[in-house]
């Protein structure tokens, strides 16, 4: 039978008729359903639904919805290791209380030919981006990193100055932020796959911690550095384009060895703002998770949107574009009172943006306007897994 139907988290039973914003999904019998894409329909219109659906048609986080929600209604409520837990599934990093403190842990995965290709990614700055990305998700959190495990997939004839190379990479990020590699696996495959697993903990002698679910009507947005670099640095490599010497180093060092935020994460929490996200997936998508885990609004200004220099220099017509949905710039994305944003303006060393406004309204709903307030269609938001 058709046990309910779940839209962003709230279950809906009953012959209502509604508009999903981002995904649904439904428990039939013993199983789950879930759909991307949002027509308007009963839940008893879903009945004859098969189970025969793509991951393509799920949609990254579609998927990631699926199974929270699964993983939560399994979990023992009661369980020692359940009542520590702070924050789960949906945010940068997962948090639980401990003797010593609110404990972090993220991990992330990097494929070859999905992630990076070999031909444009040298081995050195592979290592370096694999563990950045994952010191990024603890900086979004206001976390200090401590330990990484690193489980490395590569094909026999991978010659082993590479993999010296690529762990050479992480080793010397590690030493700057002051984390102990620890361990991890390593096994042949035919294509060379990197997963990094980061444990950290909060620097709050309070055990707080940013999360994406503070947001609140009134607070401004902002962004830390300058955005695009990333996307744009890939598409140099890919495309072999030629731009002058400082422009095309600026992009690739955003490309390849991004700077996690770690110290200015933790200013954060310590000056009292409570949300932050990392953008990985490209200002308007990040912004968009913010906006659906805090159930608000938001309101962006497109002339405010820091674009990075070579990205208006090399990119103009596109410039705008990839620093909305480029990706992979980890900066820090953040809301916050205007009194706190103007303590942490003046106590990081790295520039700070304001771009906007959260809103009351639709959660998830983001208007982008002008600086005459005119409507701006943004096109392209963000990266997304399984969706082309």
């Amino acid at each position: 039978m058709l046990s309910g139907l779940s839209a962003n988290n709230k279950t809906l039973n009953g012959n209502d008729t509604f508009l999903m914003p981002q995904f649904y999904h439904f428990q039939y019998g013993r199983q789950w359903v879930s759909l991307a894409t949002p027509p308007a329909l009963s839940p008893y219109a879903l009945r004859a639904i098969i189970f025969t659906m793509k991951v393509s048609a799920l949609g990254e986080f579609g998927l990631i919805g699926l199974l929270a929600e699964m993983i939560s209604g399994a979990q023992d409520k009661g369980a020692a290791s359940y009542r520590k837990l702070v924050i789960g599934i949906g945010d940068d990093a997962a948090a639980w209380k401990c003797d010593a403190g609110t404990q972090l842990v993220t991990t992330d995965s990097l494929f070859q030919d999905v992630h990076f290709r070999l031909e444009t990614t040298p081995w050195y700055e592979l290592g370096w981006k694999s563990l950045a990305v994952n010191l990024s998700d603890i900086a979004a959190m206001g976390g200090a990193p401590e330990y990484a495990v690193i489980s490395l997939a590569v094909p026999p004839d991978t010659e082993v100055e590479d993999v010296r190379a690529l762990y050479q990479g992480m080793i010397d990020l590690a030493q700057r932020f002051g984390v102990a590699i620890i361990g991890g696996d390593t096994c042949r495959a035919p294509l060379v796959s990197i997963t990094v697993t980061v444990l950290g903990s909060a620097k709050d002698k309070d055990g707080k911690v940013l999360t994406r679910s503070a947001a609140r009507p009134g607070d401004k947005i902002a962004v830390t550095g300058a955005l695009g670099g990333a996307s744009a640095g890939m598409e140099m490599l890919d495309k072999k384009l030629k731009f002058d010497a400082e422009s095309e180093g600026q992009l690739r060092k955003a490309f390849l060895q991004p700077e996690p935020r770690v110290a200015e994460g933790q200013c954060m929490v310590r000056l009292g703002v409570k949300t932050a996200i990392d953008i990985s997936d490209g200002l308007m998508s990040d912004l968009k998770h913010v906006c659906d885990s805090s159930k608000v609004g938001a309101r962006v200004e497109a002339d405010r949107i820091p674009v990075a220099s070579a990205v208006r220099s090399n990119f103009a017509e596109r410039a705008l574009e990839l620093a909305l949905a480029g990706g992979e710039d980890y900066e820090l994305l953040f809301t916050a009172s205007g009194e706190i944003l103007d303590k942490v303006k003046a106590e990081l060393a790295c520039p700070v943006t304001v771009i906007g406004e959260i809103v009351a309204g639709e959660p998830g709903s983001i208007v982008m306007v002008d600086a005459r307030g005119g409507p701006v269609r943004p096109g392209k938001v963000g990266w997304e897994h399984f969706n082309e």
